[in-house]
């Protein structure tokens, strides 16, 4: 057998760095150090390492990927082992990327461990750095009476784990689930920058057959924003509760592709967006870093935490498994609204770069692709421009996919998060398609209240009725 030592560092600091690793032997077999913790997910197996890995290989032809986060170019190599002595591997990372010196920082807004992961301390002290985050959000949970091993963690910031380069924290995802047709509940959302649990967990279902369907989680998104949290829709808008709370002003932001196993949707989050009501983008990758899921926002070349968050608030953010995308809008960027006369044009210009191949890039209008770009060869990056009619108020946006799939097996994706356009109060045509489709979900909800949901009190009921109406009022205004 064969020793094999690697060292990686930046090849722009030249300081160390942790990354993932792969090492596949002449026999096609996956090898690696007896102490190693492994990703998580699907596609290739990559072991982690603190910036130096060791390991005993057979003779023969060896192969071996890094990679960390997204920002950077795999390095791969094939080396001979001998038999005997030691190999050495000096892995030097590039980034093909320049977001952080524009001010573009990724975040990861919603990770568990479950209830099987053995060492969480050594796991989030990687997760952060090998996956290159700024900001890396856990969050508390209950489901009936597991164990999740990110539960045992305060809320707020963790020390032990934060630098000045890695912001890690942990949250809340507060939930509620139904039975039957109504099964996804209120919903679930994610709670971040709290300082106090806010109870309770979860309702329903997710803790017992008798538990009541109380209190709406409105009050949990209330309780968070005294503490100055920040409110995160997650699992791409489902549960009943989701129109309600978004045409209230209870939530701050959607994630979508959340987790990465569910059908890729925007019909929701778009109706919303169609309803006139502003609602940014962000993402997370929910069971783990199963996925190369972050949310990016925009702020100042230096990660600053409170400015990050701001971001997210403010919709200075797109979302991505791999690629950067940009959009100007009259030279606007996402979360910015553009004065534009009723009949007059827009110019909207998106730039894209990525390490895998891109295959289409759209321009969004009002949950429509207006202009598209295909390029069937593959571009790693690339601009397109177009003068965009405006008729109405409503909100421009670019998204791009491709049929590359990074390590984890994903197919490449991005979305920006909208810009506004305020042609001075014209409603669109979409806006009142999209309030009917959402007062048609309340209406079956309030059925569900009336007649299936379960309280403690008839005061209980009339509580989450009345909230539910709100919403309902709100939509029917919008539909007019």
């Amino acid at each position: 057998m064969t020793k094999l030592a690697g060292r990686i560092i930046d090849g722009g600091t030249g300081e160390s760095v942790e990354a993932r690793v792969q090492v596949v032997g002449p026999g096609g077999n996956q090898l690696a150090p007896t102490d190693a913790m492994f990703k998580v997910g699907s596609g290739e197996p990559f072991f982690y390492s603190d910036g130096e890995f060791s390991l005993q290989v057979p003779r023969g032809r060896v192969e071996i990927t890094v990679e960390r986060g997204t920002e950077f170019t795999p390095w791969r190599q094939t080396v001979e082992a001998g038999g005997n002595g030691t190999v050495t591997v000096d892995v030097e990372l590039q980034r093909w990327s320049d977001l952080p010196e524009r001010g573009w920082h990724p975040g990861n807004t919603h990770i568990h461990y479950d209830e099987k992961e053995g060492d969480p301390d050594r796991r989030l002290a990687y997760d952060s750095r090998v996956e290159d985050l700024r900001m890396t959000a856990i969050s508390v949970l209950k489901r009936w009476d597991l164990e999740y091993a990110t539960n045992k963690y305060p809320p707020g910031m963790l020390n032990q784990f934060t630098d000045t380069h890695h912001y890690v924290q942990n949250g809340e995802e507060t939930r509620h689930n139904a039975g039957g047709t109504h099964s996804p509940g209120y919903g679930h959302v994610m709670l971040l920058n709290i300082r106090n649990i806010v109870e309770p967990l979860s309702r329903g279902l997710l803790v017992d057959a008798f538990d009541p369907d109380y209190p709406p989680l409105s009050y949990a998104c209330d309780d968070a924003k005294r503490q100055g949290g920040i409110v995160i829709w997650c699992h791409n808008g489902q549960g009943m509760e989701m129109p309600v709370a978004a045409a209230l002003g209870k939530v701050d932001a959607m994630n979508l592709f959340d987790p990465f196993w569910m059908d890729v949707e925007y019909d929701l989050w778009y109706r919303v967006l169609n309803c006139g009501l502003r609602l940014p983008a962000s993402t997370g990758s929910d069971w783990f870093v199963c996925s190369a899921n972050r949310v990016y926002t925009h702020s100042s070349p230096k990660f600053e935490y409170a400015g990050w968050l701001q971001a997210l608030r403010d919709g200075k953010t797109f979302i991505t498994n791999g690629a950067s995308l940009g959009i100007r809008v009259n030279g606007e960027e996402p979360g910015a609204t553009v004065q534009a006369e009723p009949g007059s044009t827009v110019h909207v210009e998106i730039d894209w770069k990525s390490h895998y191949a891109v295959e289409r890039v759209e321009i969004v209008q009002n949950g429509s692709a207006v202009r598209t770009g295909d390029f069937p060869d593959g571009a790693t990056e690339g601009v397109l421009d177009a003068e965009i009619p405006v008729a109405a108020d409503g909100w421009i946006a670019a998204r791009l996919g491709s049929s590359q799939r990074d390590s984890f097996a994903q197919a490449l994706w991005a979305h920006t998060s909208p810009v506004y356009i305020d042609a001075g109060g014209a409603a669109p045509a979409e806006r009142a398609v999209a309030a009917k489709f959402f007062i048609d979900r309340i209406d079956e909800s309030l059925s569900w209240i009336n007649t299936g949901a379960k309280f403690y009190t008839d005061a209980q009921r009339k509580e989450v009725l009345d909230l539910f109406g709100e919403g309902r009022s709100v939509y029917e205004g919008m539909a007019r």
